[in-house]
């Protein structure tokens, strides 16, 4: 019979949570971008109420940019929420690696052996989420960098 590693217990709980602290700061910046977001929509639809005010046309652009403002802010939140779940699978994951290093010497395969399978399944919950969180991320910076092309190439015309 091979002795037991004592590195398995570490790895079962130390990569959950390193990842735990990859969403973390996934969610951090992605909170960050979703604030900026919203000040732009904020500071677009101010100028748009005072052109509006003022009798002025909104112009077209403005709309635009707004609809990919509204665009982004919402991939933005299904952003959150993947890395939500990601961190919550990652921290129970970690949670049920540590109760079941506790309880295999004591109860083999009784309580260990489920115990084992909810948190592998918790911890691949996780990843995808985080996968999926990070391709919806992919997706607002496509939009956000083609809506800083549209305004960037509006400014080289009016400066022409």
């Amino acid at each position: 019979m091979q002795a037991p590693n004592p590195f398995g217990a570490l790895s079962l709980i130390a990569a959950p949570a390193v990842l735990t602290n990859a969403c973390s700061v996934l969610i951090l910046s992605t909170a960050n971008r979703l604030a900026r977001a919203v000040d732009r929509t904020r500071l677009l639809t101010g100028e748009m109420e005072r052109a509006a005010s003022e009798g002025r046309p909104t112009p077209d652009g403005e709309v635009r940019e707004l609809a990919s403002v509204e665009r982004r802010t919402l991939l933005l939140l299904h952003a959150l929420r993947y890395f939500y779940v990601a961190l919550g699978g990652f921290a129970l994951s970690a949670f049920l690696s540590l109760i079941g290093a506790v309880l295999a010497p004591r109860a083999p395969g009784v309580l260990s052996r489920p115990m084992e399978v909810i948190a592998l399944g918790t911890g691949v919950v996780a990843v995808g989420a985080l996968v999926m969180g990070t391709l919806v991320l992919v997706r607002e910076t496509r939009i956000a960098v083609d809506a800083l092309q549209v305004r960037t190439r509006e400014a080289r015309a009016r400066l022409r």
